[in-house]
């Protein structure tokens, strides 16, 4: 590729809008829940997919049940999402936001697979 086409391919890049943003996946046959957030959503359940079958999710009890149960009982939802444009620290914005969807779906113990820190 020449280093026009490639400078320019660079450019629309820039140009495209990213979203950071909060998830959920759910486990349909146990009701248990993960939440987790993201600084840029968009396509971030393939990725989820990939780990998760590939064995390499960091959360072992989801990544358990992934195995035992199959993709197909697990459902993925975007909670929230907001545009990434005019923000400062995406990462600081981006904890903010799934600290809120934690204390309001708390997924702890029976209801989920987050762990509550310390």
């Amino acid at each position: 590729m020449d280093k026009m086409k490639k400078k320019e391919l660079q450019e629309q890049f820039k140009l495209v809008k990213t979203y950071m943003g909060v998830y959920q996946i759910r486990n349909n046959i146990n009701g248990k829940i993960f939440i987790d957030a993201f600084p840029n959503i968009k396509n971030k359940w393939i990725t989820l997919k990939m780990q998760l079958d590939m064995k390499q999710h960091a959360n072992s009890e989801l990544q358990k049940d992934w195995i035992s149960f199959g993709e197909a009982v697990f459902e993925y939802t975007v909670l929230e999402e907001k545009d990434t444009t005019d923000l400062y620290d995406v990462r600081w914005e981006t904890k903010q936001l799934l600290k809120v969807w934690l204390d309001k779906l708390q997924p702890y113990g029976e209801k989920g697979y987050n762990k509550l820190k310390d």
